[in-house]
C-alpha cells in the first residue's frame, strides 16, 4: 500500500481535525486531487480538497458542534469550506452523474468511492488518501503517475461528452504533468469533439488556456492542440501564426530568471494586430488588465536595437512602456534562439538585452510646465493652450528633457507674445 503518511501537510494538525470531524460516527472524509497526486510526484502541495460521504448538511452540523467554521461556497454541488485555524479545507460530498450535457452535470450525492472516482476526469486526478496516509486507487492513477501518464478514466469519449473542457484540461494536465506522447485515445477523443467547445463559456476557456500557458514548459502541450486542430479551435489568431516561439522564450525565461508569464507566451504565438487582437479579448472575455496588455504590445512600435539610449529613452516616453517591454522579450527570446554558432545574433541579444534592462529601471520625466502656466501668459483657455504644450514638449523630448522649468518659461513666454 502506498502511503503518503510522512508528508509535512498530512501531518498538519488542522487537517487532523478534519478527519476528526467527518470519520467519526460512520462517516468517512479521504483527502483527493491535487494534493495526492503532487505529493506522489514530489511536486508542492497547496490546497487540500476533501471528499466524504456525508452530505453538505451534515458537514455543516459537524463543524458548527465542534466550533468549527462552515461556509457554503458550492452547496448545489455538494461542496462546503471549513476554515480551521485560517486554514480553507474545500469538503465534497462523493456525487453519480444524473444527466450531462457537456457543459453542467445534475449530480445525485453518493456514499460509493468507485462511483465517484469513475465521474472525475483524469486518473491522476482521482486518487484518495484516507486518514492514516493511505492511497487508495481505484482507476489505475498510480501507474499513470509514474509513467507521468495523462488519462481519462474510462472511455475518453465518453468522459469528454460529459463536460467538453476536459478536452482542454486534458492538453493542461499534459502540460503540466505530462511526458513523452499524450494518451492516444485522449487525443483521437478531443480531435473528434474539438467543434463542441464553441458551446462552452469563454470565461471556461481562457482561464484552462491561462493555465495551461503557466506551466514550466506548455510547447509539447501546445504543439499537440495544434496537431489535433483544437489550438485553432480555441485560438484562431494562431492558425497562420504558429507556435515556433514558444521553445526559445522558454529557455529564455529559464535562462534569464523571468517569472513565468502566460500573457507574454500567448502573445509570441498570435499577431501583433490591434484588430485582432481587440476580437480576441472580446471573444475570451479578458479583464481589463488583460485587454490593455495586448493594446499596449499592438501599439507599441518595433524597437532597433542599435538605438542610443537617449533616443531610447525618447521612445520609451512616448510609448506605453509595458508594451514595449513585451516587445523587448519576445525579440530578445527570438535572437538568443538564433544565437548559438550565430555572432551577429549573439550581439544583437546582448543589445536587447540592455535595451530591456533600461525600459524595466525607467522613471519617466515629469514635464515642469502645465496648463495654468500657459494661461498665465495671457493665452486663452481653450485649443490654443493644449497645441502651446504640446509644441513646449515635443521640443524638450527631442532635446531628451534637459530644458528645466525656467528655460521651458522663458520659451512660453516667447510663444505668447
Amino acid at each position: 500500500m502506498t502511503s503518503l503518511a510522512d508528508e509535512a501537510w498530512f501531518k498538519d494538525p488542522r487537517l487532523q481535525r478534519v478527519f476528526a470531524l467527518l470519520n467519526a460516527d460512520g462517516g468517512e472524509g479521504r483527502v483527493v486531487g491535487g494534493a495526492v497526486r503532487n505529493s506522489l510526484m514530489g511536486l508542492p502541495v497547496s490546497d487540500i480538497d476533501i471528499a466524504t460521504t456525508l452530505t453538505p448538511d451534515a458537514v455543516t452540523e459537524r463543524a458548527k458542534a465542534s466550533g468549527s467554521k462552515a461556509i457554503p461556497t458550492g452547496i448545489e454541488h455538494g461542496t462546503v469550506t471549513l476554515v480551521i485555524e485560517g486554514k480553507p479545507f474545500e469538503v465534497t460530498t462523493l456525487r453519480t452523474d444524473v444527466e450531462t450535457d457537456g457543459r453542467r452535470a445534475r449530480i445525485a450525492f453518493s456514499t460509493d468511492w468507485q462511483a465517484d472516482a469513475e465521474r472525475r476526469d483524469l486518473t491522476i486526478n482521482a486518487l484518495y488518501m484516507t486518514s492514516k496516509g493511505e492511497v487508495v486507487d481505484l482507476v489505475g492513477g498510480l501507474a499513470d503517475i509514474e509513467k507521468r501518464n495523462i488519462r481519462f478514466i474510462g472511455d475518453a469519449a465518453t468522459r469528454i461528452a460529459e463536460d467538453y473542457l476536459r478536452i482542454l484540461r486534458f492538453f493542461r494536465f499534459f502540460a503540466h504533468y505530462g511526458s513523452g506522447r499524450p494518451d492516444a485515445d485522449g487525443l483521437r477523443a478531443c480531435s473528434a469533439a474539438r467543434s463542441k467547445l464553441t458551446t462552452l463559456s469563454s470565461e471556461r476557456i481562457w482561464s484552462e488556456l491561462r493555465k495551461l500557458l503557466a506551466a514550466d514548459d506548455p510547447g509539447r502541450a501546445l504543439l499537440w492542440m495544434r496537431q489535433v486542430s483544437v489550438l485553432s479551435e480555441v485560438l484562431p489568431e494562431t492558425e497562420k501564426w504558429g507556435i515556433d516561439a514558444i521553445p526559445a522564450l522558454v529557455a529564455t525565461e529559464k535562462a534569464l530568471g523571468w517569472k513565468s508569464d502566460p500573457l507574454l507566451r500567448l502573445a509570441s504565438i498570435v499577431p501583433p494586430d490591434a484588430e485582432r487582437l481587440e476580437k480576441m479579448a472580446v471573444r475570451l472575455r479578458f479583464s481589463n488588465a488583460e485587454a490593455a496588455y495586448f493594446r499596449a504590445w499592438a501599439a507599441a512600435p518595433p524597437v532597433d536595437d542599435e538605438m542610443s539610449a537617449a533616443a531610447f529613452d525618447r521612445l520609451l516616453y512616448r510609448n506605453r512602456v509595458d508594451g514595449i517591454v513585451t516587445r523587448l522579450k519576445l525579440a530578445l527570446a527570438v535572437a538568443r534562439g538564433k544565437a548559438e554558432g550565430d555572432m551577429k545574433e549573439m550581439s544583437r541579444s546582448a543589445r536587447l538585452g540592455k535595451l530591456l534592462d533600461r525600459a524595466l529601471t525607467w522613471k519617466r520625466p515629469q514635464f515642469p510646465i502645465g496648463g495654468s502656466d500657459v494661461v498665465s501668459t495671457g493665452i486663452p483657455a481653450g485649443p490654443r493652450v493644449g497645441e502651446t504644450l504640446a509644441k513646449l514638449e515635443n521640443q524638450w523630448i527631442d532635446e531628451n528633457f534637459a530644458a528645466d522649468r525656467a528655460m521651458l518659461l522663458a520659451r512660453l513666454n516667447e510663444l505668447s507674445k
